[in-house]
């Protein structure tokens, strides 16, 4: 799947350059992203959309109107596919077509080893992570806590934090990231 990062930059008349400076990735990797060769992080898609100054529900194809309900089917989910080298986590999109949010739900399998993307994974607003499957390492620059199914973590989403799987089952996990709308998007 690829993004709809190219048509929201060229629509705002942003170089890549410029996306790179405003969302603090650079621009080899946004390329990437932008070709479909590179599936960003949770932490890197809220910097691009931010950048954009749009909700990271339209980085997804999801419209700019809010529903009042959004029912989101099993089998209808987003689901975002790793990239070729592993590093990525897996990740599906929850409320990709609830338009602007306050809370951005994802349900993720993280990979086996801490990813080493362009930079750590610090973003705006709080996140909330509840292990559905497997144990997950979750990384921050001081503790690494080790959670198991039924655990959870909410912290400070601007902390950097990375997340792997650890055992022999893959992990999956709940993680819903929160703020107030100034904090996920532009107006």
């Amino acid at each position: 799947m690829t993004l709809q990062i190219r048509p929201l930059r060229r629509q705002l008349g942003l170089s890549l350059q410029a996306l790179a400076e405003a969302s603090g990735l650079t621009r080899s990797y946004l390329s990437k992203v932008e070709r479909g060769l590179c599936v960003p992080s949770i932490a890197a898609a809220l910097n691009i959309a931010n950048a954009l100054g749009v909700d990271v529900a339209r980085l997804f194809g999801g419209g700019a109107a809010r529903a009042p309900a959004v029912v989101v089917r099993r089998d209808a989910r987003l689901k975002l596919p790793r990239d070729d080298a592993g590093g990525a986590s897996r990740v599906e999109a929850l409320a990709a077509e609830a338009g602007a949010k306050r809370m951005l739900p994802f349900v993720v399998e993280p990979p086996r080893e801490f990813a080493h993307g362009p930079h750590l994974s610090g973003h705006a607003g709080e996140e909330f992570l509840f292990v559905l499957k497997g144990r997950v390492e979750i990384a921050f620059p001081d503790r690494t806590e080790s959670l198991r199914a039924g655990d959870a973590i909410y912290f400070d989403a601007w902390v950097p934090h990375r997340l792997r799987s650890v055992g022999r089952v893959q992990a999956s996990a709940l993680v819903v990231i929160g703020g107030t709308p100034d904090s996920n998007h532009k107006n």
